[in-house]
């Protein structure tokens, strides 16, 4: 396998820091945080920029909060310089590693996305008799940073990269604790090693990619299977054979022990395509696609306090119309027309 080497001052370079400022007030530049920070952009980049040559770079503590939607989840948002240092990295390592995946992961990738990940999904639901459908339990929390570093280092030698990379993944915060046990561990195991990636950071987005990827390899060439798709951790296999899924399932629990993570005992389950299936907010059957009714009383409601605010001037009208023609382009991906005519006769729009 190649690795790569010479990056650093790719990363370190002041045209790429300006691209990487740029990427992280995207729709935010009107932030204080951010508005403080660009009215000294220059001197600010060329600040990081000597940390980072120097070594002296240290990643700032994370503002934390939960969100419900529709779980609850802990988000951590980092500093704005941090967030700048993140695009700056993954402007540089992204494409290394996205050459590297397969065509059938969706999330967190020029080009892909949700949309997409569902056209392909629908089509191998509506040719395929069976689907393994799997999810990892509790993912984030659990990517172990000692694997992770494996992985990431077996693609680039570049040492100052490696440190700056390190340097994210061990001032990670804290996520929820995990106790699972695998193979070989003692007692003390689940506790001593540090696990766990922050929802919120583009870099955690890119290495929970480059985990699963690992998972990819495995099904698409040990496995052989000719119908899979992964968005993040939700995860498919289609077939007309139920024995080869049934195989599959229980190979695939065994390949995760290998990156310390289990499929979730509920939600990982195999059954005929032909009685509906789930994926991305919408429900896949044989002859049309439903919203699913939680994501349609979520994006009501959503609309609703964007109604309110604009009513109260507290952002425009554009806006509002904006976001409503927003989630009509994602309703449009379905058999909506009737819940379309409902919903925004309904909202005036």
């Amino acid at each position: 396998m190649k690795r790569h080497g010479h990056l650093f001052s790719k990363i370190v370079s002041f045209e790429n820091l300006v691209l990487a400022a740029q990427k992280a007030q995207k729709t935010k530049r009107f932030r204080p945080n951010i508005l403080i920070f660009n009215a000294n952009l220059e001197r600010e980049l060329i600040q990081l920029q000597r940390e980072l040559l120097n070594h002296t770079y240290q990643t700032g503590d994370y503002r934390t909060f939960h969100i419900t939607d529709p779980k609850s989840r802990l988000i951590s948002a980092p500093p704005y310089r941090d967030r700048v240092i993140h695009h700056a990295l993954c402007n540089i390592i992204a494409p290394i590693f996205d050459k590297t995946f397969i065509a059938d992961s969706y999330a967190n990738r020029r080009n892909f996305g949700t949309h997409k990940a569902l056209k392909k999904f629908t089509h191998f639901t509506r040719t395929s008799e069976y689907i393994l459908q799997c999810d990892i339990s509790k993912y984030f929390p659990s990517i172990d940073h000692e694997i992770l570093k494996h992985i990431i280092h077996s693609k680039i030698k570049c040492l100052d990269t490696l440190w700056l990379i390190d340097q994210i993944i061990d001032r990670s915060n804290p996520q929820e604790l995990i106790l699972e046990r695998f193979p070989n561990d003692d007692l003390l195991t689940p506790i001593e090693r540090r696990k766990g990636l922050p929802l919120g950071n583009l870099t955690s987005q890119l290495f929970a990619n480059i985990y699963l990827n690992e998972l990819d390899q495995f099904i698409k060439h040990h496995l052989k299977a000719k119908k899979y798709i992964r968005y993040l951790d939700d995860f498919a296999i289609f077939a007309n054979d139920y024995n080869f899924l049934n195989t599959a399932k229980l190979a695939i629990s065994d390949f995760l022990i290998n990156l310390r993570l289990k499929l979730h005992p509920i939600k990982t389950q195999l059954f005929a395509t032909n009685h509906g299936v789930n994926f991305v907010g919408f429900r896949i059957l044989p002859t049309h696609t439903r919203v699913l009714a939680k994501n349609i009383q979520r994006g009501k409601k959503h609309i609703r306090r964007l109604q309110n605010a604009a009513n109260q001037g507290r952002i425009s009208t554009n806006k509002l119309i904006a976001s409503c023609q927003a989630w009509r382009g994602h309703l449009q991906h379905g058999d909506t027309w009737h819940l379309q005519q409902q919903l925004f006769s309904f909202l005036e729009v």
